[in-house]
């Protein structure tokens, strides 16, 4: 199974399995997806800077169990490719966003997965994941 993060907006494959792991879903978006809300960013998540929203948000996955988290994602995905989903646009530079986050936590505490940005792939997984600002993103 591989893992991907993209936005609810991109047009993915009906064999990939979407997962949103934004705080809401599109209107009148189709049926289908699951959903991981401990993967979402609390209340405080336009209200921040993008430091704190970090700080806060790596808090915030760091009492997760990496584990348990990626053995939710094999199940929601039943034996499909997966992709993780919120609403940033993935070819906007500045359109930043928490799924980079979480692709480099998943890299930290469980160092052979590698979750791309679909489409974007050559891009870099982990913490070179494209949705991550500069000052976020370490070497490979």
């Amino acid at each position: 199974m591989k893992i991907y993060t993209s936005s609810w907006f991109t047009r993915l494959p009906p064999e990939i399995q979407k997962i949103g792991i934004s705080r809401g879903v599109p209107r009148g978006y189709p049926a289908g997806y699951r959903v991981m809300r401990e993967l979402a960013p609390g209340s405080w998540f336009n209200s921040v800077t993008p430091t704190e929203y970090h700080r806060r948000f790596m808090a915030q996955l760091r009492a997760l169990d990496a584990r348990a988290v990626l053995g939710k994602i094999h199940q929601l995905g039943a034996g499909r490719d997966v992709a993780l989903l919120c609403y940033e646009a993935p070819h906007d530079p500045k359109a930043w966003c928490h799924r980079g986050q979480v692709a480099g936590w998943l890299h930290d505490n469980l160092p052979a997965i590698e979750v791309f940005e679909f489409g974007l792939e050559s891009a870099g997984h982990g913490w070179r994941h494209p949705k991550l600002l500069p000052q976020f993103q370490r070497p490979a």
